[in-house]
């Protein structure tokens, strides 16, 4: 581990990693159970384990927690059996990210009156992993300087249709030698139709809101206050009672179901965004694969423990196994996926409507 200055203050900092989603794009390798951030899609490790793997050293694991929900539970303890059993929480209720961050600061000022707070999602794949870990630090640094809450912004690659972006602003000068740059917030933008991408793409003011986010717990706090008053006071109660678990399940199913973006941060009076110089994909799809496992000189990617597909004069297809032999032949553009019970054959133009397949209930 590289050296860490003494100035940025590691001691307060709690890490949460937002692992609840469903994974329905991933279906049928994902289900309710074992969402993608349960699957070993893109090598040996699950997504989770890779995103703990990257806070490894910064913080100790007992300062690193993991949101999931009560059907995911025990798959997690599973998944990651190295970590703290009682850092893995699991939520009663899906409520969206909003009600996770508050969980998360109310967590945070139980252990420190000051806590910095990080929560980043369990289903993103970075490779340049010493970038991040450096940026992570100067991050940490300027939130706890600065009452505004901070998130990352993403150089956008392509004028990606299925992200929010980041206006971003004026440039905020530090006084130490950093390599992150951090930039004013204008204004947050739901997810935009081609054209306007394109425009986003090309202007250089515009960030994907990759949904990573650093703040002082008692900043959020202040913003629930004027915002939120119902996640208000589930962070000042959680963190005052001596019976959080009981607290937890009682009281977090009644807490607003809305995201992070939209309870707080669109207007959020203080916004800063570091400008991520590492590589991230939120592997949103089947179609995310080729990028992480490559393909062959006919534009496939294959991914089977058995060596059990075979392929004639079939390209740009995505083509997935658990062990039943799948031959393509003559064949283009398609997502080919076997398991146990289920064989999705999807267009590749279509793999975001998978989620709207209506599946029966054994199935999910």
């Amino acid at each position: 581990m590289s050296f860490i200055p003494s100035s940025i203050p590691l001691d307060r900092l709690f890490i949460f990693i937002m692992a609840g989603g469903s994974g329905e794009r991933f279906w049928p390798l994902s289900r309710t159970r074992t969402p993608k951030h349960l699957l070993q899609l893109l090598g040996e490790k699950t997504l989770l384990e890779q995103t703990l793997r990257r806070f490894e050293g910064i913080v100790p694991p007992e300062r690193i927690f993991v949101l999931t929900n009560s059907a995911q539970r025990e798959t997690t303890l599973e998944a990651i059996p190295f970590h703290p059993q009682q850092n893995i929480i699991a939520e009663p209720a899906k409520r969206d990210t909003a009600p996770a961050a508050a969980l998360a600061t109310a967590l945070a000022l139980r252990q420190h009156p000051e806590a910095l707070v990080a929560l980043f999602p369990a289903d993103a794949m970075i490779h340049d992993i010493e970038t991040f870990r450096s940026q992570i630090m100067e991050a940490v640094a300027m939130a706890a300087r600065n009452s505004a809450l901070l998130t990352f912004s993403i150089k956008p690659s392509y004028p990606a249709t299925g992200f929010g972006y980041l206006y971003l602003g004026e440039k905020i000068s530090t006084n130490n030698k950093e390599k992150t740059f951090f930039r004013h917030v204008a204004k947050f933008v739901e997810k935009p139709p081609l054209p306007k991408a394109q425009q986003f793409f090309i202007s250089g003011h515009h960030g994907w809101n990759g949904g990573m986010f650093l703040w002082q717990a008692t900043s959020f706090l202040t913003e629930c206050e004027r915002q939120q008053p119902a996640l208000a006071s589930f962070i000042k109660a959680l963190a005052e009672t001596p019976t959080p678990e009981e607290f937890i399940h009682q009281n977090f199913p009644t807490l607003p179901k809305i995201s992070i973006d939209y309870a707080i941060m669109e207007q959020a009076k203080q916004v800063v965004a570091a400008i991520a110089e590492f590589d991230w994909d939120d592997v949103g799809s089947w179609t995310s694969l080729p990028k992480h496992l490559g393909i062959d000189a006919q534009g496939n990617t294959v991914r089977s423990s058995a060596n059990s597909i075979i392929i004639h004069e079939a390209i740009n297809n995505v083509v997935v196994s658990e062990g039943k032999m799948i031959a393509l032949c003559g064949v283009q553009d398609l997502i080919i996926v076997q398991t146990g019970d289920s064989i999705l054959i999807c267009h590749r133009d279509a793999v975001e409507k998978i989620k709207q397949l209506p599946l029966p209930d054994n199935l999910k």
